[in-house]
């Protein structure tokens, strides 16, 4: 059956999904990119940017499984790209290059209409503005019995959460407290949403929680 999921999102052990001081230039926030230091040197990362072997073990074993059976996603403008407001034009086509990991349709999160735009290898960027419950009823039809991974940032997750709409969440905790951010926990009870099963693993960057509802 379908699932909502979660994937490979990293935290800080304080609970925040980004650092503060986001920005157009540094995108994270202040001491962002410690979260994902975890997943930068795995085998599945590496061979995603082309850039050599990488390492194996539980931390890219979480990374490899967070692609598997995913027919579509959902992700936040903010992930997508820094621009905000209105789109000037069509020369941003997302961080990724010309062709993304995704291979599968994308349904980004905005309040401003955009053309899809059609990437390389299977990925195509669909512009959402009517809201989440339009973008999950859309990714269900693209996903075409596959699971729906929804991506960053914090805010989106936190808005499918609040929502009862993910069936699954992988954390990967990486070793730090940042104090001030983007909490993803605040105001949220996940036992009351109906996570009561707890798995976790270790890997060398970072903690891995799965949370799964209760069947």
């Amino acid at each position: 059956m379908s699932k909502v999921k979660v994937a490979a999102f990293s935290v800080s052990l304080d609970g925040y999904g980004a650092g503060p001081y986001q920005s157009r230039e540094n995108p994270p926030g202040k001491r962002g990119e410690e979260l994902h230091e975890w997943i930068f040197p795995t085998k599945m990362f590496q061979k995603m940017y082309g850039k050599g072997d990488g390492t194996e073990g539980i931390d890219n074993d979480f990374a490899e499984k967070s692609f598997e059976n995913i027919g579509a996603w959902i992700m936040g403008r903010n992930m997508f790209g820094p621009i905000r407001g209105p789109w000037p034009n069509d020369e941003w086509k997302g961080w990724w290059g010309e062709n993304p990991p995704y291979h599968v349709p994308v349904f980004v999160l905005t309040h401003h209409a955009k053309e899809p735009l059609i990437m390389k290898g299977g990925t195509v960027f669909y512009f959402v503005t009517d809201g989440i419950e339009s973008a999950l009823e859309k990714a269900r039809k693209a996903a075409n019995g596959k699971d729906i991974r929804i991506g960053g940032g914090t805010s989106t997750i936190r808005q499918f959460l609040q929502a009862g709409h993910i069936d699954e969440i992988h954390l990967a905790f990486a070793p730090v407290f940042f104090g001030s951010g983007e909490n993803l926990f605040d105001g949220i009870d996940l036992p009351q949403l109906g996570f009561t099963e707890t798995q976790s693993a270790y890997g060398k960057g970072a903690t891995h929680v799965v949370l799964k509802k209760s069947t």
